[in-house]
């Protein structure tokens, strides 16, 4: 790969990856706002908008960031598996990217196709809530179901907790950023060696 070309390569890199980060802000945003708002307008247009810029920003940035990281492994002598923090980058670009398809698919569209044709005051019912705001792709537990029977009883009222789940995927890629953070710091990666 000639200079002009790599430079060309990881600049686009640089850029495609904060491009990335910048639009799943943005989407985090709209996905507080979706969860915690008790305005069905602004819960409908949220879960529309997280589907569009999921669709036609973070995954064509994605693929984009995997691919010229790719290139510039491949096309200079960093190699793709020569160095750990590459392979660990490249494993986490992975498992983002597979992690990013499963969501947008299983979970995104269906919540904004529900969205779209659901009228304002069934947003927030019992039988939408699977979706909005309480979705659980695990399901409920027993203390969960049992909770949810006596809120029946009483008078049912939206939670807007985002899920354990959810909790514990932010907290373990935020975990994996800093230890990627750690390396760098530490002259273990990202350039320390050779150029």
């Amino acid at each position: 790969m000639t200079p002009t070309v790599r430079k060309l390569t990881i600049t686009a890199h640089v850029v495609f990856s904060v491009g990335w980060l910048g639009a799943v802000a943005a989407f985090l945003v709209l996905s507080i706002a979706g969860l915690t708002s008790h305005d069905p307008e602004v819960v409908r247009g949220a879960y529309l908008s997280m589907d569009l810029i999921s669709r036609f920003v973070i995954i064509p940035l994605c693929f984009a960031a995997l691919i010229t990281g790719l290139l510039q492994a491949l096309g200079t002598p960093w190699g793709l598996f020569r160095y750990y923090w590459i392979v660990m980058k490249f494993g986490l670009a992975v498992f983002a990217t597979i992690a990013l398809l499963l969501h947008q698919f299983a979970v995104m569209a269906v919540a904004a196709k529900r969205v779209s044709g659901a009228a304002a005051e069934t947003l927030f019912s019992t039988d939408f809530g699977a979706t909005l705001g309480v979705y659980k792709p695990w399901g409920l537990t027993r203390y969960g179901r049992g909770k949810r029977q006596e809120q029946r009883k009483v008078q049912p009222q939206p939670n807007n907790e985002t899920p354990l789940g959810v909790k514990i995927f932010y907290a373990v890629i935020g975990v994996l950023v800093l230890v990627v953070v750690a390396l760098h710091l530490t002259g273990h990666g990202f350039g320390s060696h050779g150029h």
